[in-house]
């Protein structure tokens, strides 16, 4: 099979959750740990630090491989859902696999993928694993794909476990409280591995508290060992200062990750570095730390985190969807609405998500297009619109994305914002839209 042939038959023959949503879900860790035994347990091969968390997750993955690699080490990178490319979701020094380590690992390895019956997130990330012992890979950043307890990833024993916050998402999976969410994470917390949380929150605190106790696993809180005392934008970045409060050490952190949400992402690498050059045998010096969280967008192509795709209409997407991230994304919104500007939402949802609650952060000064990616998964739009007029949103539809996206830049003015966002499709989309 080529490239082209290896993607038909695995999108056709293990239908990914990305794509169909909770039927391609497959819990439990007996098929992974049986494949990866044939494949002679690659990812013992290499240090790791594993990631969890509802939101920011992807974007504390990338920070710590961009620091990771200033500091020196050959690092692996394992993300999930790709945006434009499959093979986004693995990466070694920031490169993506390459097509053929992709057909190559399909055809030596298919009848054991049948046979096994494996889901295709097992699929990936035992590619992921064994790519990674092959590239000499020194340490490996490995992001869970849904919840942790019985999520494939959690097959590893990492150096480091870090949490970066428990909101609602998967809820008909993970639970229909924050504890019980917060119980399926926590679930990557290893015997005697430190663990960081990147939020407090008395919802579910004691819930990740007990499990770490349980697993003699040191727990500490981001904000109890570092503090954001300014965040503001210069240029084209944004600048952080932030304080170790043990000894008053400061940091000046300047990145192009324009989000202001991810001032707590940065707080939680923040933290996951210190532990790992105080606690673990990784060193990563000062200069490493400050020139990693600089170049993390260039040197891991972290994409959709508030990226600006034009301007004059300023065009802006970003990937927080669900009602946890997009409450972020709607404080920052909310900023950039003044009398000489209007912000008109480009918008869609995937169909397991509480829409209503979604669109009532949404600020209602704005113009709303919803329009749904070409998924199976999508949210028809006219329900969007149904739920988004009941709120009292200014809305119209469009029938795809780039339908929507000229429709909307036609209708704007040159110093409006457009935001475009809702789900990891529609960014996807926006994203091969103006690439094209």
């Amino acid at each position: 099979m080529n490239y082209n042939e290896t993607l038909e038959y695995l999108y056709s023959s293990i239908p990914s959750f990305q794509d169909v949503g909770i039927g391609a879900y497959k819990p439990g860790l007996e098929r992974i740990t049986q494949f990866c035994k044939i494949l002679g347990n690659p990812q013992r091969n290499y240090f790791v630090v594993h990631v969890a968390g509802t939101n920011g997750k992807g974007s504390v993955s990338h920070m710590l491989a961009a620091v990771l690699q200033q500091a020196g080490y050959q690092v692996g990178l394992f993300t999930s859902p790709h945006l434009l490319d499959f093979r986004e979701r693995i990466r070694v020094q920031g490169e993506i696999i390459s097509k053929q380590k992709v057909v190559n690992f399909i055809d030596r390895h298919k009848h054991d993928i049948e046979q096994l019956g494996l889901s295709y997130f097992e699929m990936v990330t035992a590619m992921a694993f064994d790519y990674f012992a092959q590239s000499d890979v020194e340490i490996a950043v490995i992001e869970t794909g849904l919840g942790g307890r019985l999520d494939a990833t959690n097959i590893v024993i990492p150096l480091l476990s870090v949490i970066t916050n428990i909101g609602y998402e998967h809820t008909e999976l993970l639970g229909d409280t924050l504890p019980k969410i917060a119980r399926e994470k926590g679930g990557i917390i290893k015997k005697c591995v430190p663990v960081i949380l990147g939020e407090k929150d008395p919802a579910y605190n004691l819930v990740l508290e007990e499990i770490a106790k349980d697993n003699q696993s040191e727990i500490t809180y981001a904000s109890d060992v570092f503090e954001c005392v300014d965040q503001y934008f210069e240029e084209d970045k944004q600048v952080f200062s932030i304080i170790r409060k043990d000894d008053a050490v400061h940091y000046l952190l300047r990145t192009t990750l324009m989000g202001e949400y991810q001032r707590q992402n940065v707080l939680t690498t923040a933290t996951a570095v210190h532990i790992l050059h105080y606690k673990t045998p990784i060193t990563i010096t000062r200069r490493a730390f400050i020139d990693g969280i600089r170049d993390v967008v260039e040197a891991t192509s972290l994409r959709g985190r508030w990226q600006q795709l034009a301007s004059a209409p300023q065009i802006i997407c970003d990937t927080g969807h669900n009602s946890h991230g997009l409450k972020f994304v709607a404080q920052q919104l909310q900023h950039h609405i003044d009398a000489n500007r209007h912000v008109h939402c480009i918008m869609g949802f995937c169909s397991d998500k509480d829409v209503s609650a979604i669109l009532r952060l949404m600020p209602k000064e704005c113009s709303y297009t919803f329009t749904q990616a070409n998924v199976q998964r999508a949210k028809d739009k006219e329900e969007i619109k149904r739920e988004a007029e009941e709120i009292g949103l200014k809305v119209q539809t469009a029938e795809n994305v780039p339908e929507a996206i000229e429709k909307v830049i036609k209708e704007a003015n040159k110093e409006d914002l457009i935001f475009i966002g809702g789900s990891n499709f529609i960014v996807g989309e926006a994203l091969n839209y103006f690439q094209e």
